[in-house]
């Protein structure tokens, strides 16, 4: 069988990022059958402006639109900022999800985690992607769902995922988005 193409989006832009580690846990952690391919380009996407896409389409944003089309799937991890998801994120998915009736986003099996040095992690950001994908009608993953709390516990010095119990959910994420891409294809070959 032909591995599932996953394409992982940190949601930050810090280079020690906890969210930039757990994309690249994901890419180590995967189950078997999946190919994560991590996007390093978020700082190249420029702020969302109609008026430069109605005339030329920036390359980075071409290049994102590609890639995520191209995906089988989506793995996002997003840190918390004022209880939503990052403006560089949200941009980045502004941009992907244009043309509306064309959006690279929509069908999209998706899922999210996050990982923050807090008691409560990123719950506020993963709901605020949640209900950004409901208008996108992307496929969001709903269990289990992984909230990396006290993030510098689980993570060492070099950016490792150390912690047993956190690497077995994000596995656990990682086959519930392969399942879903398997019955989204089901259901659009109608098969289901």
């Amino acid at each position: 069988m032909t591995d599932l193409k996953i394409l992982a989006i940190s949601g930050s832009l810090r280079a020690a990022s906890y969210n930039s580690a757990l994309v690249r846990a994901a890419k180590k952690f995967a189950p078997g059958g999946l190919d994560i391919e991590v996007y390093e380009g978020l700082r190249d996407i420029p702020p969302y402006d109609g008026d430069v896409e109605a005339e030329a389409l920036p390359e980075s944003v071409a290049d994102l639109r590609r890639r995520i089309t191209e995906a089988d799937g989506l793995f996002i991890a997003t840190p918390e900022y004022n209880y939503g998801i990052p403006g560089v994120l949200k941009n980045a998915l502004d941009w992907a999800s244009r043309p509306a009736l064309d959006s690279s986003l929509t069908g999209k099996p998706v899922a999210i985690a996050g990982a923050a040095p807090t008691n409560f992690g990123t719950v506020r950001a993963q709901l605020a992607l949640r209900q950004m994908f409901l208008w996108t009608d992307s496929r969001v993953v709903v269990k289990p769902e992984l909230q990396i709390f006290r993030a510098h516990e689980r993570f060492d010095q070099a950016g490792n995922l150390t912690d047993d119990t956190t690497v077995e959910i994000l596995h656990e994420l990682l086959a519930a988005l392969a399942t879903k891409i398997r019955e989204t294809r089901a259901l659009a070959a109608g098969t289901v």
